[in-house]
């Protein structure tokens, strides 16, 4: 087994918290995999935080595997905004495929968070470990509990161990009551990939 080196999180909402500042977060996916209830299931999360979240969804195409963008903003204060979130703070990766390390570079904010998805890819992604940058296999965690494809549960689980902003008891309860099946296996799967995910960062 690796051992895996341990870096301090910095927690999302600690980051912002007083500052009066939106966090945009922005996921990517394929139709199957769950990125529009992952975004809804977070925003519920928040909601029952105390926050303010906006959630929308932008399609690729009505087949199976199209790609997917999903964004939500989460604040102290209610959120007037009604764009596209061009310069994110935080990119969630549910497609490793998807990813396109000139693009980050170029959107996404300083100290930024950069969650992956690294299924079927041995790219370790080290140009980007200048932002803080996570990786998890979600697809074989899905797959072990009977879910196939469907790693949204997993990629949240993920999130709530490399932003630090959601703790996990508030996000077990919000995947209870959105998802419609499978709810044990689902909680499972959010357990398992807080468990396993990597994080990394260069030193500054």
């Amino acid at each position: 087994m690796h051992s895996i080196k341990t870096i301090q999180i910095k927690p999302t909402l600690q980051i912002y918290k007083g500052r009066r500042i939106m966090v945009e977060i922005k996921f990517f996916g394929r139709g199957g995999q769950g990125a529009v209830i992952a975004s809804q299931i977070l925003a519920k999360v928040f909601f029952s935080m105390g926050k303010y979240p906006q959630c929308f969804s932008l399609f690729g195409g009505e087949r199976r595997g199209a790609p997917v963008a999903s964004f939500l903003r989460v604040d102290d204060k209610k959120i007037l905004l009604k764009c596209e979130i061009i310069r994110p703070d935080e990119m969630i990766f549910m497609a490793p495929d998807l990813v396109d390390e000139k693009e980050i570079d170029a959107v996404l904010k300083p100290d930024g968070l950069i969650l992956i998805n690294n299924a079927l890819t041995t790219n370790e992604f080290k140009a980007l470990r200048k932002f803080r940058l996570a990786l998890v296999d979600a697809l074989s965690i899905s797959e072990e509990l009977g879910m196939g494809a469907m790693i949204n549960t997993a990629m949240l689980g993920a999130y709530a161990k490399a932003s630090g902003a959601i703790p996990m008891e508030y996000l077990e309860k919000a995947i209870e009551e959105t998802v419609p099946a499978r709810v044990e296996a689902n909680i499972a799967a959010a357990r398992r990939a807080y468990e396993v995910t990597r994080l990394f960062t260069e030193a500054r």
